[in-house]
């Protein structure tokens, strides 16, 4: 399927057409929108990426500018901006410095352009910008179910053991633990001490996916702060919402 770009300016200039032609013209789904916050609320999802041409223009698009700083955030897109170098100073009072994956200056270096359009679109670089999650399970029919749940939005690690997941991430990243409560051995909350205890991976942020409900349970693992402690009761469409919103205001904070 070919990747979509949604071109985002004043006006469909004829700079404007020729980035779209372009684009076009090297495999890519191209099409223009208004910069206009009812225009962008029907043509921003479903792209791929947006590349917002400025002009002199730009500063009385306020509402369009807001509208693309709250989606970028809320759908994890990034922009690539073509203008002056005042232009762009304007754009970046609005959208965050994660949400801007380029700027470059009028008049356009085509070539350039387009090798790094090519290169964020491929599927090697769009799998590197998932968010990595670790699930650690004893039970490894459930955590099977819970890794194809997540895998096709998030790049997905399994351990099946609390001494497996220490292991994992002497070495490897991770931008959330999904992490049973009860495992032989090294249980949950020991395994959540130990996480915390060391410099590397004290600031993960740790979420209790388990099957104790109880009053107990949940207020031993309290003081260590994991940021959820959801059951495994908790189907797909829970899950999924719950991860998806812990991201988006992870990354507003």
């Amino acid at each position: 399927m070919k990747k979509s770009i949604l071109v985002i300016g004043s006006d469909e200039t004829f700079s404007v057409r020729g980035i779209e032609m372009k684009l076009k013209g090297i495999g890519f789904d191209a099409s223009f929108c208004a910069a206009h916050i009812h225009e962008l609320e029907k043509k921003c999802p479903g792209n791929d990426l947006l590349i917002l041409h400025t002009d002199e223009e730009m500063d009385s698009k306020t509402d369009a500018l807001v509208y693309l700083k709250d989606f970028c955030l809320e759908e994890d897109k990034q922009v690539l901006v073509v203008g002056t170098k005042p232009e762009y100073e304007t754009v970046r009072k609005f959208l965050a410095e994660e949400s801007v994956l380029d700027f470059f200056e009028r008049p356009l270096d085509m070539d350039s352009f387009l090798e790094k359009t090519g290169e964020y679109l491929s599927d090697e670089a769009e799998k590197k910008r998932r968010k990595c999650i670790l699930i650690v399970d004893d039970d490894v029919s459930y955590m099977s179910m819970i890794y194809d749940w997540l895998k096709d939005k998030y790049s997905v690690s399994m351990a099946n053991s609390g001494m497996k997941a220490i292991t994992y991430l002497a070495k490897k990243k991770a931008d959330l633990i999904l992490l049973d409560y009860e495992m032989p051995i090294t249980p949950g909350p020991q395994v959540l001490e130990m996480i915390r205890s060391e410099a590397e991976t004290s600031d993960i942020p740790v979420m209790f996916l388990t099957g104790k409900g109880d009053r107990e349970s949940i207020m031993k693992v309290l003081s260590l702060k994991p940021e959820d402690y959801l059951l495994k009761t908790i189907d797909k469409k829970g899950l999924c919402e719950k991860i998806d919103t812990f991201f988006l205001k992870y990354r507003s904070r």
